[in-house]
């Protein structure tokens, strides 16, 4: 049976992780807060530029773009999976994961010839794939959420269509986190490229383009993949910060609910002994009297 020393390092061991949780918790919150308005921003501009890619790709020849890719084959694919830099956030790292694991073996069967690359993006990542999926990492990049910028998701993003127009990669697929609301974080699959083929309009309009219409895609497939994968990032970034101020909240009630618990049993070990002890006075003094 524990002593009432020990339930009172107990205790006081709680309280500071109580605090370190707590504290955590209110870092994650206003981080969300940041990350949320970059989102938003994000969300409507990608859209409009999907919006005008449908314009200025309406025609055979436009779809032509090494960037549809068409009429390509499938033979090498590369994977990139978004994890977080750290933990203590849930399961935000574990689901993408996991996903990862199963998606793998759906794209073995989907394309059985094709060479298979996985590129890990951000910590966690980076050392799952390391110890399960060694011999298919062929990108890593710790580090890259502490903290995201810009530069650095464009750095990667030229990366990527650089391997993809060199012939390294035929089909480049994304696995993330996509921010929902702040209780609902899903892991989200994109590919990147070939960029998908946009829908022509029932009633087309015809523009005149200046520069030519390929000149115009030329600058603006490049730009589309840019802020497409620097959204992926920013909604990954935004859902990790709701899943670990959800994960310190969660943690804050529980270490203050086992405080609770531990300071109910302090006080009844501590009633306990100190009824033992005045039984022990009370037999006592009355053998002395018995003995007088």
């Amino acid at each position: 049976m524990a002593t009432l020393r020990d339930i009172r390092r107990r205790i006081q061991a709680v309280r500071s992780t109580a605090k370190i949780t707590s504290a955590m918790r209110m870092v994650a919150a206003a981080k969300l807060r940041r990350a949320q308005e970059s989102v938003w921003a994000a969300r409507p501009y990608v859209q409009k530029l999907r919006e005008i890619l449908s314009h200025v790709a309406a025609t055979d020849a436009a779809l032509l773009h090494p960037f549809f890719g068409i009429r390509r084959e499938v033979n090498a694919i590369g994977l990139v999976v978004i994890a977080a830099d750290r933990g203590l956030c849930g399961s935000f790292n574990s689901n993408v994961l996991r996903a990862a694991q199963q998606h793998l073996e759906h794209l073995r069967q989907q394309f059985p010839k094709a060479r298979l690359e996985l590129l890990a993006l951000g910590g966690r990542a980076v050392n799952y794939l390391r110890k399960y999926a060694a011999e298919l990492l062929g990108y890593e990049r710790p580090g890259l959420f502490s903290p995201l910028r810009m530069e650095s998701a464009y750095e990667i993003a030229h990366f990527l269509m650089d391997a993809y127009l060199a012939g390294r990669y035929d089909r480049i697929e994304v696995l993330s986190n996509e921010f929902r609301s702040v209780l609902r974080q899903e892991v989200c699959h994109r590919v990147l490229l070939p960029i998908t083929a946009p829908q022509r309009q029932a009633q087309r309009v015809d523009y005149i383009f200046e520069p030519s219409q390929l000149e115009i895609l030329d600058a603006l497939l490049p730009m589309y993949v840019r802020v497409q994968f620097w959204q992926l990032l920013l909604e990954s970034h935004t859902a990790e910060q709701a899943a670990r101020m959800l994960a310190m909240e969660n943690a804050t009630n529980n270490a203050r609910e086992l405080i609770r618990h531990l300071q109910l049993q302090y006080n009844k070990e501590r009633q306990a002994a100190i009824t033992k002890e005045m039984v022990e006075i009370a037999s006592g003094a009355e053998a002395l009297r018995s003995q007088g």
